[in-house]
């Protein structure tokens, strides 16, 4: 796949996945995320994000990101959040391309906050924005449908039932797998919370691109898993729960290596 044609492709995403529509795990997804990346932080990363953000935590930090979208003045965040390819791609051809692309997604725009951040004489009120954008937008790249494909905006269009409730396969990961398993995101945060130091090594050692990868397989796999209309409930959380969790306990993981990177 050359760099014009991958370019198409995400170009196509962006141009039909409404801002409305990218928002990831919902408030308490975020949260889990945001929590255990706060319980992996270095001490030297911590001082320097609460010089930031005060007495506000990573974890109520992380739904910033939404809570603004009522704001028209931050409608061109929308973009920001997800990046859409078609079905068939693959790792090599990803990362290669993904690599010289310039689109406005999430990919080139948290590279961009990130290399900002580590700036020294970033404005404050910058600072604030980019931290709260980047606590949010890890938590994004690892909810599957994220990196979802252009023509269902991400899994939008896939109507279900879940528990009889209408639905679609976008906001069953964002929030009603979450939600079915009956923790608030600190006891969520405390079960899933447990990771070898080699594990953590290798997960925030990844790049950024290799993290959306892995999420768009897992997407492909979920498109697969579903016929439009489908009724789910029990099963499907018994089949997926064990990916759900990997996927918040890796956004937790990687956040903190992040911000240990910025701030440490």
């Amino acid at each position: 796949m050359d760099l014009k044609f991958f370019k198409k492709l995400v170009l196509i995403g962006l141009m039909v996945y409404l801002p409305s529509q990218a928002m990831a795990w919902g408030m308490l997804g975020h949260r889990i995320v945001g929590e255990i990346a706060d319980r992996h932080l270095s001490k030297k990363a911590r001082k320097n994000i609460q010089q930031i953000l005060g007495n506000e935590t990573v974890a109520m930090a992380s739904n910033w990101a939404d809570f603004i979208k009522s704001d028209p003045a931050y409608d061109y965040l929308g973009s920001w959040h997800y990046i859409n390819v078609k079905p068939g791609v693959t790792l090599d051809q990803f990362s290669s391309s993904i690599m010289q692309d310039t689109s406005t997604n999430i990919h080139t725009k948290l590279n961009m906050m990130v290399a900002e951040l580590k700036k020294k004489d970033l404005p404050q009120a910058k600072k604030e924005m980019y931290l709260r954008l980047v606590i949010h937008m890890v938590g994004d790249i690892h909810q599957p449908m994220h990196a979802g494909r252009p023509e269902d905006l991400g899994g939008n269009r896939v109507r279900l039932t879940w528990f009889n409730t209408p639905t679609n396969l976008h906001r069953v990961w964002d929030e009603q797998l979450i939600e079915y398993q009956q923790l608030s995101y600190t006891e969520y945060a405390t079960v899933l919370n447990h990771v070898s130091k080699n594990q953590r090594n290798t997960w925030q050692q990844a790049p950024v691109s290799t993290w959306i990868y892995e999420s768009y397989q897992i997407a492909d796999k979920l498109y697969e898993g579903v016929k439009p209309e489908d009724k789910l409930s029990y099963r499907y959380n018994f089949d997926h729960v064990n990916t759900l969790n990997d996927q918040l306990l890796k956004g937790g993981v990687r956040l903190a290596g992040l911000l240990n990177e910025i701030f440490g």
